[in-house]
């Protein structure tokens, strides 16, 4: 038998980001799900070193891994579509579940209650608190991808920038890792490779 999961996985390099705006560099699903992973695990290590909570750092990496897989079949809807009203966020939630249960069908049985538990939203506590730092890092991915386009001098994510940075401030009262990342490691992005390497 031929089990389709992890090719189809694969395609998420074909899966371009941003489609409504002028990027000076396009970025794909591969990559930002890279990046949404490394923050979310950083998120929740600030977290357990400086709050004293108790997070799973890794299950969130791994979350954070698939949090958009269910795109290599539904595409990136962009945000205002996503969220212009009630209907189309309901709808748009189904057609993921849609597609997060045909990703499941291409492995064997054995194995899909594993990856169910990472591609589905869990219902207890631990999964739903580690969804809230995927989020997270999810709009701190967002806000990174503003400021490299804004170093490159693209105008073109200034609103972005800013709706961005709003939502990421109202989360802080909840997530106060979210600001201390902000505050630590924010600054250095969009600077060269020279730039970064004489700060260390």
């Amino acid at each position: 038998m031929d089990y389709p999961f992890f090719a189809t996985l694969s395609r998420m390099k074909y899966i371009q980001r941003w489609a409504l705006m002028r990027n000076s560099r396009t970025e794909d699903l591969s990559e930002h799900s890279l990046e949404v992973a490394m923050i979310a695990h950083a998120l929740c290590t600030i977290g357990n070193v400086r709050f004293h909570k108790e997070l799973n750092a890794d299950r969130a990496a791994v979350i954070a891994l698939y949090h958009d897989a269910s795109e290599i079949i539904t595409g990136d809807l962009p945000t205002p579509v996503k969220y212009l009203n009630p209907n189309i966020k309901n709808a748009y939630k189904d057609v993921e579940h849609l597609a997060e249960d045909q990703l499941l069908a291409g492995l064997p049985e054995d194995l899909r209650p594993t990856y169910a538990a990472i591609l589905k939203e869990q219902d207890n506590e631990d999964d739903k608190l580690l969804h809230r730092y995927v989020k997270a890092a999810d709009k701190l991915s967002a806000l990174i991808k503003c400021v490299e386009e804004e170093h490159a001098g693209n105008s073109e994510f200034k609103t972005a920038a800013v709706t961005t940075r709003k939502s990421l401030d109202e989360l802080i009262d909840e997530l106060p890792e979210v600001r201390e990342f902000m505050w630590d490691f924010l600054p250095s992005y969009g600077k060269t490779l020279d730039e970064l390497l004489a700060e260390t």
